[in-house]
Protein backbone atom coordinates (compact mmCIF):
# COMPACT_ATOMS: atom_id res chain seq x y z
CA UNK A 1 0.00 0.00 0.00
CA UNK A 2 1.69 3.13 -1.02
CA UNK A 3 1.73 6.05 1.03
CA UNK A 4 2.77 9.65 0.94
CA UNK A 5 6.07 9.08 2.11
CA UNK A 6 6.50 6.34 -0.70
CA UNK A 7 5.49 8.98 -3.22
CA UNK A 8 7.83 11.51 -1.79
CA UNK A 9 10.64 8.53 -1.74
CA UNK A 10 10.36 8.07 -5.08
CA UNK A 11 10.31 11.73 -6.43
CA UNK A 12 13.32 12.45 -4.23
CA UNK A 13 14.58 9.11 -6.34
CA UNK A 14 15.08 11.71 -8.94
CA UNK A 15 17.41 14.42 -7.17
CA UNK A 16 19.54 11.17 -5.46
CA UNK A 17 19.84 9.34 -8.51
CA UNK A 18 19.91 12.05 -11.49
CA UNK A 19 22.92 10.44 -13.42
CA UNK A 20 21.75 6.77 -12.74
CA UNK A 21 19.27 7.46 -16.30
CA UNK A 22 22.16 8.45 -18.52
CA UNK A 23 24.31 5.06 -16.67
CA UNK A 24 21.19 2.74 -18.28
CA UNK A 25 19.83 1.86 -14.37
CA UNK A 26 16.64 2.94 -13.39
CA UNK A 27 16.23 4.86 -10.29
CA UNK A 28 13.59 3.02 -7.56
CA UNK A 29 10.37 4.43 -8.37
CA UNK A 30 11.34 6.59 -11.34
CA UNK A 31 10.60 4.38 -14.99
CA UNK A 32 11.70 7.32 -17.24
CA UNK A 33 12.57 11.50 -17.33
CA UNK A 34 13.23 13.71 -19.58
CA UNK A 35 13.98 17.57 -19.37
CA UNK A 36 13.69 20.00 -16.50
CA UNK A 37 11.54 17.99 -13.71
CA UNK A 38 11.57 19.39 -10.20
CA UNK A 39 10.95 17.86 -6.71
CA UNK A 40 11.03 20.13 -3.72
CA UNK A 41 9.83 18.75 -0.56
CA UNK A 42 5.96 17.55 -1.76
CA UNK A 43 5.67 19.72 -4.91
CA UNK A 44 6.83 17.59 -8.39
CA UNK A 45 7.43 20.54 -11.57
CA UNK A 46 7.57 19.93 -14.97
CA UNK A 47 8.94 22.44 -17.13
CA UNK A 48 8.41 22.66 -21.15
CA UNK A 49 10.26 19.93 -22.24
CA UNK A 50 9.69 18.01 -18.59
CA UNK A 51 8.22 14.73 -18.50
CA UNK A 52 8.31 12.16 -15.43
CA UNK A 53 7.16 8.56 -15.14
CA UNK A 54 7.17 7.09 -11.76
CA UNK A 55 5.86 3.90 -9.80
CA UNK A 56 4.47 3.72 -6.13
CA UNK A 57 3.55 0.42 -5.08
CA UNK A 58 1.01 -0.38 -7.13
CA UNK A 59 0.15 2.64 -8.92
CA UNK A 60 1.67 4.37 -11.55
CA UNK A 61 1.79 7.51 -13.60
CA UNK A 62 2.88 10.05 -16.09
CA UNK A 63 3.44 13.73 -15.51
CA UNK A 64 3.47 16.05 -18.33
CA UNK A 65 5.36 19.00 -19.50
CA UNK A 66 4.65 22.09 -17.73
CA UNK A 67 2.90 20.70 -14.78
CA UNK A 68 2.46 21.24 -11.05
CA UNK A 69 0.93 18.90 -8.55
CA UNK A 70 1.36 18.53 -4.66
CA UNK A 71 1.40 15.02 -3.50
CA UNK A 72 -1.06 14.36 -0.65
CA UNK A 73 -1.58 11.32 1.53
CA UNK A 74 -4.23 9.99 -0.03
CA UNK A 75 -3.89 11.57 -3.98
CA UNK A 76 -2.30 14.56 -5.37
CA UNK A 77 -2.93 18.13 -6.05
CA UNK A 78 -2.60 18.64 -9.59
CA UNK A 79 -2.16 22.97 -9.68
CA UNK A 80 -1.33 23.40 -13.30
CA UNK A 81 -1.09 20.68 -16.56
CA UNK A 82 -1.68 17.22 -17.40
CA UNK A 83 -1.40 13.61 -15.41
CA UNK A 84 -1.87 10.10 -16.68
CA UNK A 85 -2.50 7.48 -13.75
CA UNK A 86 -2.79 3.81 -13.05
CA UNK A 87 -4.31 2.66 -9.78
CA UNK A 88 -4.73 -0.48 -8.39
CA UNK A 89 -7.93 -1.75 -7.52
CA UNK A 90 -9.64 -1.26 -3.82
CA UNK A 91 -7.86 1.67 -2.23
CA UNK A 92 -9.71 5.19 -2.63
CA UNK A 93 -7.55 8.03 -3.49
CA UNK A 94 -8.68 11.66 -3.59
CA UNK A 95 -7.19 13.90 -6.48
CA UNK A 96 -8.24 17.88 -6.77
CA UNK A 97 -7.43 20.61 -9.24
CA UNK A 98 -8.34 24.22 -9.02
CA UNK A 99 -12.04 23.69 -9.94
CA UNK A 100 -12.41 20.33 -9.60
CA UNK A 101 -12.54 17.03 -7.04
CA UNK A 102 -12.28 13.76 -8.08
CA UNK A 103 -12.79 10.33 -5.93
CA UNK A 104 -11.58 7.19 -7.04
CA UNK A 105 -11.00 4.12 -6.43
CA UNK A 106 -9.09 1.84 -8.45
CA UNK A 107 -8.89 3.27 -12.09
CA UNK A 108 -7.10 4.81 -14.50
CA UNK A 109 -7.53 8.48 -15.06
CA UNK A 110 -6.25 11.54 -17.14
CA UNK A 111 -6.58 15.40 -15.82
CA UNK A 112 -5.26 18.29 -17.70
CA UNK A 113 -5.97 21.27 -15.03
CA UNK A 114 -6.07 24.72 -17.07
CA UNK A 115 -7.32 28.21 -16.12
CA UNK A 116 -10.63 28.01 -15.41
CA UNK A 117 -11.50 24.24 -16.28
CA UNK A 118 -10.27 20.95 -15.22
CA UNK A 119 -10.84 18.03 -18.41
CA UNK A 120 -11.05 14.65 -16.23
CA UNK A 121 -11.57 11.46 -18.58
CA UNK A 122 -11.95 8.37 -16.24
CA UNK A 123 -10.45 5.80 -18.75
CA UNK A 124 -11.81 2.67 -17.30
CA UNK A 125 -13.50 2.75 -14.08
CA UNK A 126 -15.17 4.34 -11.78
CA UNK A 127 -14.68 8.35 -10.20
CA UNK A 128 -17.55 10.37 -8.34
CA UNK A 129 -16.45 14.07 -9.92
CA UNK A 130 -17.31 17.49 -8.36
CA UNK A 131 -17.18 21.14 -8.32
CA UNK A 132 -14.40 22.77 -6.21
CA UNK A 133 -17.00 25.52 -6.20
CA UNK A 134 -20.70 24.03 -6.14
CA UNK A 135 -21.03 20.92 -3.53
CA UNK A 136 -24.17 19.52 -5.81
CA UNK A 137 -22.49 19.72 -9.27
CA UNK A 138 -21.41 15.96 -8.64
CA UNK A 139 -21.56 13.23 -11.10
CA UNK A 140 -20.13 9.00 -10.88
CA UNK A 141 -18.79 8.22 -13.34
CA UNK A 142 -18.61 4.28 -14.62
CA UNK A 143 -16.70 3.44 -17.89
CA UNK A 144 -14.75 0.85 -19.18
CA UNK A 145 -13.28 2.63 -22.33
CA UNK A 146 -13.12 6.28 -22.06
CA UNK A 147 -16.80 7.00 -22.41
CA UNK A 148 -17.84 9.76 -20.08
CA UNK A 149 -14.97 12.85 -20.41
CA UNK A 150 -16.00 15.61 -18.44
CA UNK A 151 -15.45 19.32 -18.24
CA UNK A 152 -15.09 20.86 -14.93
CA UNK A 153 -15.70 24.40 -14.98
CA UNK A 154 -14.75 27.52 -12.74
CA UNK A 155 -17.69 28.93 -10.63
CA UNK A 156 -17.92 32.08 -13.00
CA UNK A 157 -19.48 28.96 -15.85
CA UNK A 158 -23.36 28.07 -16.15
CA UNK A 159 -23.05 24.60 -16.45
CA UNK A 160 -20.24 23.31 -14.05
CA UNK A 161 -20.28 19.89 -15.26
CA UNK A 162 -20.22 19.42 -19.21
CA UNK A 163 -19.11 16.31 -21.70
CA UNK A 164 -16.10 16.54 -23.71
CA UNK A 165 -14.35 15.04 -26.62
CA UNK A 166 -11.51 12.52 -25.46
CA UNK A 167 -8.39 14.41 -25.97
CA UNK A 168 -4.53 14.30 -25.19
CA UNK A 169 -3.82 10.66 -24.16
CA UNK A 170 -3.95 6.92 -24.93
CA UNK A 171 -4.73 4.00 -24.83
CA UNK A 172 -0.78 2.88 -26.09
CA UNK A 173 0.27 4.95 -22.40
CA UNK A 174 -2.01 3.08 -20.40
CA UNK A 175 -0.72 -0.34 -21.80
CA UNK A 176 3.12 0.89 -20.47
CA UNK A 177 1.55 1.85 -17.44
CA UNK A 178 -0.07 -0.86 -17.20
CA UNK A 179 3.23 -3.19 -18.02
CA UNK A 180 4.67 -1.32 -15.48
CA UNK A 181 2.77 -2.46 -12.64
CA UNK A 182 2.74 -5.96 -13.77
CA UNK A 183 6.12 -5.92 -13.41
Amino acid sequence: MATRRDWLLGAAGLILFGDARAQGKLEPGIRNRSGDVRISGERIATGADGRLVIVVGRDAMIVRRNSTLNVLANGFRLVTGAVLTVFFPGRSRQLSTPTATIGIRGTAVYLEAERGRTYVCTCYGEAELGSAFDPSARETVRTKHHEQPRYLMAKSSPQMLMQAPMVNHSDEELRMLEGLLSR
